[in-house]
């Protein structure tokens, strides 16, 4: 969390880290030039590939952008797959596809709510370019893939770029680990979805919000309004837990007890002590690992709101690649 605050300014900390982070963006520049070179190999497959990613470390809302993404393919009766690197999973299979009632454990938190959410076919695997060609094997009808995450991975070819900032924008501009970059900015991107009123980043804006109800493991359903009423305790292992519990005080949302883990937080095998009196209400990442334990808990949504001109920029870029030689010739 210090380190965090640090990336947001220029103070003592962040300059003390400047000769890492020069260190740092040597090496990743190393790593560039070894595939502009041609000594690494980058594998194209038989379908477009868009990659959802950023450039800031910790998260920055893309897994709600892929579902928008996937739910806009389809909307135009294109037929999406996701491939992801299952971050936290354990197990040594190289590439899994993620079944609706799988253990979080062996999927990931984040590939799991996609299969769930989306109803698509989900694989994850460290190698992003082995995970995508397992998910065609198996689903041949799959027209379009989309990458959760993996702007920085580069073994894998990509048709479409989407770089994704949240409010946090390019933090101090530093480089890891005296600030939040993952490599330089500006750096090229097809498309850049970033909040209103962020400095220094320019693209199309995303209104990140939570949706009006929440939801049980059973399926029940309940308001935020009527959840307000009451006391409650709220939870979340996200990258920035701080952010979703403000985004419930903003709802009218004031919980009596908030509890903030890391990022991936694994409830089976680090329990939490959450009060047996009261509602729980967490995000629908926590809730894929934490139903399992407390199935009363209520999951919020989130939702994003692109702005409209997005879309047309997509397909524009899209369906040079679906009508391209290099792309599917399914559309």
């Amino acid at each position: 969390m210090r380190l965090q605050q640090a990336w947001l300014g220029r103070g003592a900390l962040a300059w003390g880290l400047r000769p890492l982070a020069g260190f740092y963006g040597s090496l990743a520049a190393v790593h560039r030039s070894l595939y502009t070179l041609g000594i690494r190999h980058t594998e194209r497959l038989p379908v477009p590939v868009v990659v959802v990613g950023n450039v800031v470390a910790g998260g920055a809302g893309k897994t709600p952008v892929v579902m928008a993404v996937v739910q806009h393919l389809q909307s135009r009766g294109l037929q999406p797959g996701v491939i992801s690197r299952g971050y936290g999973r354990t197990g040594d299979t190289p590439s899994l596809e993620v079944r609706p009632d799988d253990d979080p454990r062996a999927a990931g938190d984040e590939p799991l709510l996609l299969a769930r959410r989306c109803g698509v076919p989900v694989v994850v695997g460290a190698r992003r370019a082995q995970a995508g060609r397992h998910l065609l094997a198996r689903h041949p009808q799959v027209q379009v893939l989309v990458s959760d995450d993996g702007l920085q991975h580069r073994a894998l070819a990509r048709d479409i770029e989407i770089c994704v900032f949240d409010a946090r924008g390019i933090g101090n501009g530093w480089l890891l680990p005296a600030g939040p970059l993952r490599e330089p900015w500006p750096r090229r991107a097809d498309l850049v979805l970033r909040p209103a009123g962020v400095a220094g980043v320019e693209g199309f804006e995303v209104r990140r919000r939570l949706a009006p109800e929440a939801v049980r493991a059973d399926g029940t359903r309940r308001s935020l309004a009527d959840l307000a009423r009451g006391p409650l305790t709220a939870v979340a292992g996200i990258a920035q837990p701080e952010a979703f519990f403000d985004m419930l005080r903003g709802a009218g949302i004031v919980p009596a007890h908030t509890l903030a883990l890391a990022d991936h937080h694994d409830y089976a095998l680090h329990p939490v002590s959450l009060p047996a009196d009261l509602p729980v209400v967490c995000t629908e990442k926590d809730a894929v690992k934490l139903w399992r334990l407390r199935p009363d808990a209520w999951a919020v949504p989130l939702q994003v709101e692109i702005d409209p001109a997005f879309w047309p920029a997509f397909d524009r870029l899209l369906d040079a690649k679906l009508s391209s030689v290099d792309g599917s010739q399914t559309a």
